[in-house]
Order: C-alpha cells, then structure tokens, then sequence
C-alpha cells in the first residue's frame, strides 16, 4: 500500500521547491517583534494554509485553472509580482501592518502563499496526483505532502531559538538579507514565467 519510490522523488521535489532552510530567515523577518506564543502560531497558521492550498489544488488543480481560464505561467508570474512587493518592503523596512491584521496576514500571505504553496509546488502536486497509479500511488503522494509540511513546520517552529540569539540588531540584518532572497526569488519566478508564456506562444 506505499510506493517509496513516488513518496521520495515527490517528497525531494517539494523539499526543493519549498526550501525549508531557506525560508527560515524569511520566517524570521515577517515574525520579528512578535511574543513567542505568537510566531509558533504563525508558523503553524502558515503551514497549515499552505497545506490547506496544496490539498486543494492536488484534488481539483486542473478543473480550477480551467474554469478560471488561468494558465500554470500566468499563476508564476503573479506569484513572482507579489513576492517582489513584499521582498520590497522587507529592503526597505516597511514591514508594518495594522496590529488587528498584521499576525493573520503574515501567516496566510506571504508565508503560506506563495512562498510556501507556490506556483511551482502547486503545479507538482497537481502532476504528481494525476501520474499516481491506484490506491498506493495516492498514498504515496499524499504521505510525501503531509512529511513536507511537517518538515515544514518543524524547521519555522525551532528556527524561532535563532531571535534569542542575534537579538534586534540581528534581526535587522537578517530582514535585510531575507528582502534579497526573496526579490531574487520573485525575479526569477517572474522571469520563469514570461520564458514559458513566448515558448508555448
């Protein structure tokens, strides 16, 4: 009832796409200056939404993007766009948000979408799903989504013990370095997407 092959090469794919490690300092910066019990609820509200994205897109990914008439590159580049806004805000230290919305908003967006449940896992999850053969293909596949998001969290939950030790000045320089990260990502995304929109043209 478990295919190991299908579970490790969706489970790497995802790891890859993902990031764990480097979505840690990103994690960082967006939940700087937040009590503890506060940011190991973000993680887990981010975590969980990207789960909830995934799960909804791998059941029914297909039939969404055609009703919709959205192309998989047209999802890139608008995922790519709104992360250049936030990397933006991140170089720039504008990272304030009123202080009813700011937790919740952080924790949904940018975290758990599109950094986490990007374009790129979202479109190997809907692949993956449609390629799995039978019962134990879907366990596979489903299994290695459920480990990834548990990696997931793990690593956004125990990275907070990193904030006790860089303190203030630290976190500056880590919000810093996160806003480069992520515009080169968003850049990238962006450019990924306008590439595959002249090919298929």
């Amino acid at each position: 009832m478990f295919d190991l092959a299908v579970f490790g090469s969706l489970f790497l794919t995802l790891f890859v796409i993902m990031d764990p490690p480097g979505i840690t300092p990103i994690f960082l910066a967006l939940t700087a200056g937040r009590p503890a019990k506060t940011q190991r609820r973000m993680a887990l509200q981010a975590v969980s939404v990207a789960f909830g994205v995934i799960a909804v897109f791998g059941l029914l990914g297909q039939q969404i993007l055609a009703y919709l008439h959205v192309s998989v590159d047209a999802l890139m580049i608008a995922g790519g766009l709104l992360l250049l806004l936030i990397a933006l805000d991140l170089l720039t230290g504008k990272t304030d948000e009123p202080t009813q919305t700011k937790d919740v908003n952080v924790a949904l967006v940018p975290l758990g979408m599109p950094l986490l449940a990007g374009p790129g896992a979202i479109v190997s999850v809907i692949l993956a799903v449609q390629n799995a053969d039978g019962v134990q293909g879907q366990v596979s596949v489903w299994s290695a989504i459920l480990a990834m998001h548990l990696v997931l969290w793990v690593t956004m939950r125990y990275s907070l013990l990193i904030i006790r030790v860089i303190k203030d000045g630290g976190v500056v320089l880590v919000t810093r370095l996160a806003g480069m990260m992520l515009s080169a990502i968003a850049v990238q995304q962006i450019i990924n997407g306008v590439t595959q929109v002249v090919q298929n043209s």
